[in-house]
């Protein structure tokens, strides 16, 4: 299958809230929750979307003429692409009831690991999917990362537990999902949480332990306090807080403050592989991408996730040959237009 026929193939199971549009902008499905898009009036999934947009590269082909090389190593592992599957929850209600969180994450984990890269899996309610997402990893041999809620220290030494039986290089915890109302209904309450909490958590974690959900370079820095080996800059794409910046947009302060002491990774409206190169050129370790991966899986199952993977790598590959970058090593905010 190409791409367009994943696409097209994706539009007849996906629903009704996500579209599995030409381009995956926010705009359709603008103020849908459940669903995809974005909370309050809507505008974080879009916002996220055009800021990679809005950057441009600068072109740059007197240089050696050589083969790219897109490989990536990243918390002891070595990937195709500096690329993760972003976690994704709640699959029936916000996508379509083709699969439920444990057949997505089933999919998602192994085709990610078949195509190089990795996935990181999600977390919820039912204990049966992080439970799931652990028989995942294990069969893929700890390739991926499972993505643990801010729940009640209790409950995350639970899961943490669980998902260590499969070995996984590394664990994260979606911190800015301390939004998500569930989390707030709980006793003892889950949500928020402190530094010294965290650190208690990372040495739970036993492994690489990273914080997902970092907007504001205090925020970084206290990651770092707080002992996670890395972050992801993301808003949970536009979903717990209305009206903030893109991730485009603070990526580069954040880089400036604690790059080169943790891997920072980025999220929130990267589609392609140029959004990649532009993210690497803010000084990004890698990127997460989530909901193309979801129409990919929804459109095509396993060979879906192996053709977007491709897509990526090409696009990626072009844009560094084009630039001036043979490796990513080489790649710089001097690529980018204005800085």
């Amino acid at each position: 299958m190409t791409y367009q026929e994943i696409l097209a193939n994706a539009r007849t199971c996906s629903g009704p809230h996500c579209k599995a549009c030409p381009v995956c902008n926010g705009l359709a499905c603008k103020n849908t929750i459940p669903g995809p898009g974005a909370k309050g009036i809507g505008t974080g999934a879009i916002r996220n979307y055009q800021k990679w947009q809005e950057l441009c590269v600068n072109m740059d082909t007197m240089c050696e003429n050589k083969p790219v090389d897109t490989t990536a190593r990243l918390f002891g592992r070595e990937f195709v692409l500096p690329v993760f599957a972003a976690p994704v929850g709640a699959m029936q209600l916000h996508y379509g009831d083709k699969y439920n969180d444990l057949e997505y994450n089933d999919i998602l984990v192994s085709a990610c690991a078949q195509a190089g890269i990795a996935a990181f899996t999600g977390d919820g309610t039912n204990p049966a999917v992080v439970e799931a997402a652990a028989e995942a990893l294990k069969k893929s041999g700890g390739l991926g990362v499972p993505t643990i809620k801010p729940w009640n220290i209790e409950t995350i030494r639970e899961k943490m537990d669980l998902v260590n039986a499969a070995d996984p290089f590394a664990i994260a915890m979606d911190i800015d999902a301390a939004g998500l109302p569930f989390l707030k209904n709980l006793t003892p309450p889950a949500g928020s949480k402190t530094v010294e909490e965290l650190k208690e958590i990372a040495q739970i974690a036993g492994k690489p332990f990273i914080l997902k959900g970092i907007m504001t370079v205090a925020g970084a820095k206290k990651a770092l306090a707080a002992g996670a080996s890395g972050i992801v800059v993301s808003n949970h794409g536009g979903r717990v807080l209305d009206q903030c910046p893109a991730t485009a947009e603070v990526l580069p302060a954040i880089v400036d403050a604690v790059g080169g002491k943790m891997t920072v990774l980025v999220d929130g409206g990267i589609r392609s592989g140029m959004d990649v190169f532009k993210a690497l050129a803010l000084g990004a370790d890698g990127v997460l991408i989530a909901r193309p991966f979801v129409t990919m899986v929804y459109g095509g199952g396993a060979d879906g996730v192996q053709v977007y993977v491709e897509k990526l790598k090409a696009e990626l590959a072009d844009a560094m040959a084009m630039c001036g970058a043979h490796s990513l090593s080489d790649i710089n905010r001097s690529m980018i237009f204005g800085y």
